[in-house]
């Protein structure tokens, strides 16, 4: 089964981003970054969640990344799937903090259940056809608008999202151009898909 061992966020100042992800997440071999100046305006095209046991959790890490230098996008509340927030570092990352459950059971952890990358692509069919002839396996779809893969028990999870209908999740504008400014690693790799996501040998991704 294919899997996800890291993605790799490029950035314009890896110490900078060094210091609030391990402030603000202390994030483990998941999340890599390296240099990059490539230009990208507005919205990236895709999203990153912690998926955490409960709202307490997902308090925890927005007061965590607020402190260090992070933009909140949603406040955290509860909704009909649970509780949640975003939050935007200072590196123009977006990050999803959710946890499904509405009520606490426990003190507040910053410990991270799930890992996932959401990818915001124009063609969400099309997108799960070209992934599927790459060897993942679908684990949920519904229909042309979200579409989860099996990747077993690899860090890091990943969906697909209609671009305009992530961007509006995360409380931010569809628009933008540029480089995607992520890297992912996978057993997969390499190869570019049709949103211009580049994902690259995990053996072979850069890392700091």
């Amino acid at each position: 089964m294919t899997s996800l061992a890291h993605v790799t966020l490029e950035v314009t100042d890896v110490d900078a981003a060094e210091r609030f992800y391990r402030t603000a997440f202390g994030l483990d071999g998941r999340l890599r970054l390296a240099a990059c100046e490539a230009p990208s305006a507005g919205f990236r095209g895709f999203t990153l969640s912690l998926v955490v046991a409960q709202p307490a959790d997902v308090d925890a890490l927005a007061e965590a990344a607020v402190a260090a230098g992070a933009t909140t996008l949603k406040p955290p509340a509860r909704s009909l799937w649970g509780y949640g927030g975003v939050v935007q570092a200072p590196d123009g990352t977006v990050w999803q903090l959710a946890s499904s459950a509405k009520k606490n059971t426990g003190p507040a952890s910053r410990e991270v259940a799930e890992f996932v990358l959401l990818l915001g692509v124009e063609d969400v069919k099309a997108a799960k056809q070209f992934y599927t002839g790459r060897g993942l396996a679908v684990a949920k779809s519904f229909g042309s608008k979200y579409v989860e893969f099996a990747t077993g028990t690899g860090p890091v999870k990943l969906a697909l999202y209609k671009r305009r209908g992530l961007a509006k999740v995360a409380g931010v504008s569809p628009e933008g151009s540029g480089s995607h400014r992520l890297l992912i690693g996978s057993d997969a790799g390499p190869f570019t898909d049709p949103d211009g996501f580049a994902w690259t040998a995990a053996a072979e991704a850069a890392s700091r």
